[in-house]
């Protein structure tokens, strides 16, 4: 019999501010943002019925924040209520990959209406059927291959709805230093957040904590229990365990498994955030409350998360326990890129003293974190391109000029514009713009190979390439500031 995640292990713990860090910074107080993917906000009073729509869901988000021990017993209503339906439809990505029933997002919209009032009525009959999803595999930096699943249009279109309307019921449940896939936060906040948290506490040892295949290893029967600890609506879990329970497709037969939910569905990122609030977040926040006598500060962004420690006993200890805290729910910590290092004000000097050369770095939502000193001669978090993310990225722009090879000039420069403008709006942090410099640099040295091999007669010069690569690619700039836009704060904040 499994206990009560909100009883016993993870227990809620009373609401205070975050690390007492700055409020212009990103982690300032816990952001109760609005649904994930609700497009319908921007546009709520187009039609009465969206209006409608919004209404109700926006009378669960304040029944949830009224009584967070509250179980909502009708929730399915919302659902397969069709303004909803629709407007799930019309967030999908127009361009992506069908499943195995072969239905676009294109041909789906041929004749929507109809479409829509069937799956309504099919929810509503309880006649919905949840198909297999369709294997497939995008490339990893380790070489390796990471599986996702692409599920059939209508599986996507429900689990968007189904999302929409249990993030009415927990986001207000999450953390501050959760990040990961919420409405009016992103991975920025969480930068800024770690990098405040780093500068303003006493951490002194950095635990950069990696879950081995956390999508694939999730327990059913847990993210089952964690669900009902709020969601009383059967209707609601049946049609969550039946997306569980649907399986792969992969070579033409079906496997399916007790553990893990795929990735690529509308719905798994809200399942895994749900899963690590009551396995993760809650015990951790019990943990430093309770367990620790210097400062713990973390940030989390889905599974991928960083804490800090003030003494490294502490440190010590909190990674046995979390070892131990993790396998009860069948997640482990990856032996190799779960690493504990020095890292903090005091980095540079103890280490010196000792004779150990300079603090290990650490990487996190694409930047490696190096410990460095200001213009002012102050401790200072540089942050820098991952050199993996650098390669891969170059490696992927340069077969995409030799497919295109004889391609126009300007059809490439305007593809590599928007290589250098997607680049310079993630990585543009303080302190970045040297690597976002050779970043460019090398796009224009890919760029004239490209070129030169176009014909046996070089026409392309070094002062013509100049003349492009002004002309093209975007001189680096500062996309994100120190101090990005905080998230949304809601009345009932609670701590980081």
């Amino acid at each position: 019999m499994m206990n009560d995640p909100g009883k016993s292990d993870s227990p809620i713990v009373p609401r205070k501010s975050p690390n007492n860090t700055d409020k212009a910074a990103a982690e300032g107080m816990e952001g109760r943002g609005l649904a994930k993917g609700n497009s319908r906000e921007q546009n709520a009073l187009r039609t009465q019925g969206r209006a409608s729509a919004h209404r109700a869901l926006e009378r669960v988000r304040q029944a949830a924040r009224k009584d967070r021990k509250q179980r909502f017993t009708a929730l399915f209503h919302h659902v397969y209520d069709i303004d909803r339906l629709r407007e799930s439809y019309f967030a999908l990505p127009k361009e992506a990959a069908p499943g195995i029933d072969g239905e676009t997002w294109r041909s789906y919209g041929e004749n929507l209406e109809g479409n829509l009032r069937d799956l309504s009525e099919r929810l509503r009959r309880g006649a919905y059927r949840a198909l297999p999803v369709k294997r497939a595999y995008i490339p990893k930096l380790d070489g390796g291959q990471r599986p996702i699943g692409l599920p059939v249009l209508e599986d996507k279109i429900v689990q968007r709805s189904v999302c929409e309307v249990l993030t009415a019921v927990y986001d207000r449940e999450f953390f501050g230093f959760s990040y990961g896939f919420r409405q009016g936060r992103d991975q920025h906040q969480a930068l800024a957040a770690l990098r405040t948290a780093l500068l303003t506490k006493k951490v002194n040892w950095v635990l950069d904590a990696d879950l081995r295949s956390f999508f694939d290893t999730l327990r059913h029967e847990w993210l089952v229990t964690f669900i009902e600890h709020r969601i009383g609506d059967r209707r609601i879990v049946r049609l969550i365990q039946k997306w569980l329970r649907a399986g792969v497709l992969e070579d033409g037969e079906v496997t399916s498994s007790e553990g893990g939910t795929v990735q690529g569905g509308s719905i798994s990122p809200l399942l895994a955030n749900l899963y690590l609030h009551y396995a993760l977040d809650l015990w951790v926040q019990q943990w430093r409350g309770k367990r620790a006598h210097g400062d713990v500060v973390i940030v989390r962004y889905a599974d991928d998360f960083i804490v800090g420690f003030e003494h490294r006993p502490e440190a010590e200890r909190f990674l046995d326990d979390l070892r131990q805290r993790m396998a009860k729910f069948g997640l482990e910590l990856h032996p190799e890129k779960t690493r504990l290092i020095e890292f903090g004000r005091f980095a540079v000097p103890n280490r010196k003293r000792r004779s150990e050369g300079k603090p290990e770095t650490f990487h996190f939502l694409g930047f490696t974190h190096i410990c460095a000193t200001n213009q002012a001669g102050r401790f200072e978090v540089l942050r820098q391109t991952m050199r993996k993310k650098w390669q891969a990225k170059l490696k992927e722009v340069h077969a995409r000029l030799r497919r295109q090879m004889h391609a126009p000039v300007p059809e490439q420069g305007q593809y590599l514009r928007s290589v250098m403008r997607g680049h310079i709006q993630y990585y543009g942090v303080p302190g970045n713009r040297p690597s976002i410099a050779a970043f460019r640099f090398r796009l224009g040295w890919l760029w004239w190979k490209v070129l030169r091999r176009r014909s046996q007669r070089t026409t392309v010069t070094a002062q013509r390439l100049s003349r492009l690569v002004e002309k093209w690619l975007p001189q680096p700039y500062l996309s994100h500031p120190f101090f990005p836009r905080a998230p949304r704060v809601g009345p009932e904040a609670r701590a980081v």
